[in-house]
C-alpha cells in the first residue's frame, strides 16, 4: 500500500543507497528567494526563518541531507582535523549546497547530489559543516569531481556567503571557516553525520 501521508523531510526521506558518494538533498532555498526558508523540525513543513534584509543571497541550491545530524561524531572529526577546541555540533541535519547551471525557481524539493567537498564552518564555536555538491547529471558541473577543481571565483562566492549570511552590517562575525576540504573528507563528514543521526534516535528511544 502506498504511503498516503507526506514524508517528513528529515526523517522520512532516505539518504540514498550510494551515500556518501551520492546523496538525496532536500532543498529549502534557492538563489531567487528573498526570505530564508527552513524545515520546521516538529512538523516537517517549510517555514520562514527570516527575511533576507540585505543583498547577500545564497549562491546555490541550499538545504540539508536527510537522516543526518551534526553532533558529537561530526564535532570530533572537526576537532581532529582543525586542531580547534570545538564543544559540539550545531544540532541540525548536515547542510548542503548544490551547484547547477539550471535556474531552479523554488525549494521544497528533493534531488540527487554528488558531494565534492565542503567547508568546516564554526558558528559561535559549534561545528556546522557545509557540504558542497553538484546536481547529478548537470551539464556544466558534472566534470568536477573535487572541490579543489572548481573555479576559485565559485569557491570564494560560497565562502563569502557562509561567512556573512548571519551578520548584519557592523556586527562582529560569528562564523569562521577553519578548513576547506575535498571529496574524501566530505564523505567522512557525511558518514559521521549518519552515525550522529542514529545515535540521536537511539537516545530519544531510551
Amino acid at each position: 500500500m502506498n504511503n498516503q501521508f507526506k514524508a517528513h523531510p528529515w526523517h522520512g526521506i532516505p539518504i540514498g543507497e550510494d551515500a556518501p558518494k551520492q546523496v538525496t538533498a532536500f532543498i529549502e532555498i534557492v538563489p531567487t528567494d528573498t526570505v530564508k526558508y527552513e524545515v520546521d523540525k516538529d512538523t516537517g513543513y517549510l517555514k520562514i526563518d527570516r527575511p533576507q534584509k540585505y543583498s547577500n543571497i545564497v549562491p546555490a541550491l541550499y538545504g540539508f541531507i536527510p537522516m543526518t545530524y551534526c553532533d558529537e561524531q561530526v564535532a570530533s572529526l572537526a576537532r581532529e582535523r582543525s586542531g580547534r577546541e570545538i564543544e559540539k555540533g550545531d544540532g541540525d541535519p548536515i547542510d548542503i549546497c548544490v551547484l547547477s547551471e539550471h535556474a531552479i525557481t523554488h525549494g521544497n524539493i528533493i534531488l540527487q547530489a554528488i558531494p565534492i567537498g565542503g567547508f568546516r564552518l564554526l558558528d559561535k564555536g559549534e561545528a556546522d559543516d557545509k557540504i558542497i555538491a553538484i546536481l547529478k547529471g548537470d551539464g556544466m558541473y558534472k566534470g568536477y569531481e573535487d572541490l579543489h577543481q572548481l573555479p576559485d571565483s565559485v569557491v570564494q562566492r560560497l565562502k563569502h556567503y557562509f561567512l556573512t549570511y548571519k551578520n548584519l552590517p557592523g556586527e562582529p562575525m560569528t562564523c569562521e571557516i577553519v578548513n576547506v576540504y575535498g571529496r574524501e573528507e566530505a564523505h567522512d563528514v557525511i558518514r559521521r553525520s549518519i552515525e550522529d543521526y542514529w545515535l540521536l534516535l537511539r537516545n530519544q528511544a531510551k
